[in-house]
């Protein structure tokens, strides 16, 4: 079988790339070749002399062939050439590499250094003449090819060559789940170290101003996000909500709308939603109700808000008579979630996300529990300041990446919740109540977690599943440090509440159980009898 490079370097003359290339090679221990020297060789002659001597069609036409062979058996680092993307048909083997998993940096310098090394360079034949008038031109005809080319845009303004090659392969390691569908804007959820990094690349050149919403408790976070932000040129708003469920008010949200009028905010101008879930969705519902709807992104910070309220589109607010009934079906331009931030995550917070990734696992990925059944011990006594660099992190990255496709595979063929997103819901109908009679006190993963052993209890008592799977439920959540029991009220209060659940039809309830691991179905209006009994097995 061929092996395919480890990453494909594009940019403009000047922009680094062999000296980057070969940074990235020499930190990784990987060969490095430079599609430039590969042709010299090829050919038996320099460039330039080949240039002078055949034309720019036929030098087109050798390179197109040397690139081929480099990416169809090649481990290592690969540096093209600055015009070698805008040849067909090296766009269409960079198209194919991209599809079988490749990463195509382009690295995108900062003109004047690009232009000075360029020239310092010599021996370009394409800036023959005035060089700084040709490098712009073709600047303006390549940048857009480049950026349509590439799937992972690196930002080398300022940066020494290590230090742009560590930027390198942080976003060459990162993961990226693609969310697209019926009434969705195509967006993507990175996942990984440095994540965070491509927040100005998400924004775009649009925005001038930026509100940045966060908690208080994400303040390392979020300074770096401000930071990022002015990098990239934008007029930052630091608007600093309450933390939790407290933030997800009218109240809260009424005093952004104000700040972002008083501060003239404009359609084109964007949020930022960084921190837990309830940040997010806060944030989410302030941007799609602002000037009835402004980009935003959301940067996640918690392992719960990565795999569940970052992504998919759902805003909202929470009001006197529950949780999230005021809201708006609204897509992200981006989710950035950035493995970093995790290593600030007391183990408690880490654990309830453990909950809503499991019940990805029970509803569509049985790899899912797999991975959670071999790790258990290690994420039960996760350790943030021990987490990155730990191999555990690769265990929570994929985990991460799974549990979103999970969602996004719901999402896309039902951003409203007609139907199939339902299923995202298995053990929320209980898991709200809970929440909602503890005043919110108990974390949605842990109430999540409780409703999946009551939903497999009324699931065993109606024939759906066997015996083994409700004990399955119970010993791996228990096994991660997850909840599997209630007692904090009673089922005449529970059962008033799940009257209230969104997929609540009339005076009906409406379940969402398993009838095998990996597949779910809607249980609706079941006897009245099994709901409290299943509700009895939870209480102990």
């Amino acid at each position: 079988m061929s092996s395919r490079p480890y990453a494909v370097i594009i940019g403009m003359m000047g922009a680094g790339k062999t000296r980057v290339g070969k940074e990235v090679a020499h930190m990784l221990r990987l060969p490095f070749i430079d599609a430039d020297i590969e042709i010299e060789h090829e050919v038996g002659m320099k460039i330039p002399d080949y240039f002078d001597r055949y034309g720019e069609p036929a030098f087109r036409e050798v390179e197109a062939d040397v690139i081929a062979d480099v990416l169809a058996d090649f481990e290592g680092v690969f540096s093209l050439g600055g015009g070698a993307p805008m040849t067909p048909s090296t766009q269409r083997e960079l198209a194919s590499y991209i599809r079988h998993g490749g990463k195509v940096v382009y690295l995108d310098a900062d003109p004047r250094e690009a232009m000075e090394r360029a020239n310092r360079g010599g021996g370009r034949p394409m800036l023959n003449g005035d060089a700084n008038a040709r490098w712009k031109k073709l600047h303006a005809q390549r940048d857009p090819v480049f950026r349509e080319v590439s799937n992972v845009h690196v930002h080398t303004h300022g940066l020494t060559p290590q230090g742009a090659a560590k930027k390198v392969i942080d976003m060459v390691s990162q993961r990226a789940v693609h969310v697209e569908g019926a009434a969705i804007d195509p967006y993507d959820v990175v996942i990984g170290e440095g994540a965070m990094n491509r927040l100005a690349d998400v924004l775009g050149p649009k925005p001038a101003k930026i509100a940045l919403i966060h908690t208080q408790p994400v303040q390392r976070h979020s300074d770096r996000a401000r930071t990022l932000l002015r990098q990239g040129g934008y007029e930052v708003s630091d608007i600093v909500i309450p933390d939790a469920e407290p933030g997800k008010t009218i109240t809260v949200a009424n005093g952004i709308w104000e700040r972002l009028g008083d501060e003239g905010f404009t359609r084109s101008d964007a949020v930022v939603g960084l921190g837990g879930g309830a940040a997010t969705d806060l944030a989410g519902f302030v941007a799609a109700t602002w000037m009835r709807g402004i980009r935003y992104v959301n940067c996640p910070t918690s392992l719960l808000a990565m795999v569940d309220a970052s992504t998919g589109g759902k805003t909202g607010i929470n009001t006197q008579q529950g949780k999230n009934l005021v809201g708006s079906f609204y897509t992200p331009a981006g989710v950035l979630a950035d493995t970093t931030t995790l290593s600030s995550l007391p183990n408690d917070i880490f654990i309830e996300g453990l909950g809503e990734v499991a019940k990805s696992g029970f509803i569509r990925d049985p790899e899912i529990l797999h991975i959670l059944e071999r790790h258990a011990d290690e994420l039960r006594l996760f350790d943030g300041q021990a987490f990155l660099g730990s191999p555990l992190e690769e265990t929570v990255a994929e985990l991460i990446e799974r549990t979103v496709r999970v969602k996004a595979y719901h999402v896309s063929s039902d951003l409203k919740e007609k139907g199939l997103r339902e299923f995202l819901n298995y053990g929320h109908t209980l898991g709200h109540a809970i929440e909602k009679l503890e005043h919110f006190r108990w974390r949605h993963g842990n109430a999540v977690a409780v409703g999946m052993v009551y939903a497999a209890e009324l699931a065993h008592l109606l024939g759906y599943i066997d015996q083994d799977l409700v004990d399955y439920h119970r010993a791996l959540l228990s096994a991660l440090g997850l909840p599997i029991s209630w007692n904090g009220g009673s089922f005449e209060d529970v059962l008033a509440l799940m009257h209230r659940d969104k997929k609540a039809r009339g005076n009906k309830l409406r379940f969402v159980v398993l009838d095998s691991i990996g597949h779910v179905v809607h249980l609706d209006n079941p006897p009245a009898d099994a709901v409290e009994e299943a509700f009895r097995r939870i209480q102990h």
